[in-house]
This record gives structure tokens, C-alpha cells and sequence, in this order.
């Protein structure tokens, strides 16, 4: 079973009281878990900005902006088949008129 994000980071938060930087707490997690740093280190950040302990925007907040762009970009793929339904239908239009 893979280690989920959650404990992962409880346990770099576990190793920097045993470590004098991040860094060197992270360098001792990331070959058990079998995880790339930079992710680690992301997840971290983002479970301080949560606490509060950090500067940075919270998922909550962030998750209306993300459905929203999510929803831009459907609207935009609908408008495209709409001006390409339209274009169609269009010349279809002039083509029977002319016969």
C-alpha cells in the first residue's frame, strides 16, 4: 500500500525535530518512502500554508479559482464546436440555395 501524502508529511514534521533544516529532514524521509523531493517538499510547504505557520494561499481558496477555470475551459471548447456547427449548417445553407 503507497504511503499517503498526509503521513508522508507527519513524518517530515516528525524528523525535523530530530534534524537542523528542512532539508536535512526531508533528505532523511524521501529514500524510505520512495518519493521525489520536490514533491515532498511542495506537500510540506502547502501543510504549513494550512496550519497558518506559512505565507501562501490555502486549497480552499484556491479551489473556486480552480472549478472556475475549469468551467472557462469547457465554455471555450463549447463555443468552438458551436462556430463550427455554425460554419457547417451555414454553407450547407448556401449550398442548397444555389442549386
Amino acid at each position: 500500500m503507497p504511503l499517503s501524502g498526509g503521513m508522508a508529511v507527519r513524518m517530515v514534521h516528525e524528523a525535523r525535530r530530530e534534524y537542523l533544516s528542512l532539508s536535512a529532514a526531508m533528505d532523511s524521509i524521501t529514500p524510505k518512502i520512495g518519493w521525489v523531493a520536490q514533491t515532498l517538499l511542495k506537500w510540506v510547504k502547502q501543510s504549513e500554508v494550512e496550519a497558518g505557520l506559512r505565507v501562501g494561499t490555502a486549497s480552499a481558496e484556491t479551489q473556486p479559482v480552480k472549478e472556475l477555470e475549469r468551467e472557462v475551459k469547457e465554455l471555450r471548447r463549447a463555443d468552438e464546436i458551436l462556430k463550427l456547427a455554425f460554419a457547417f449548417f451555414a454553407h450547407a445553407e448556401l449550398h442548397r440555395r444555389l442549386k
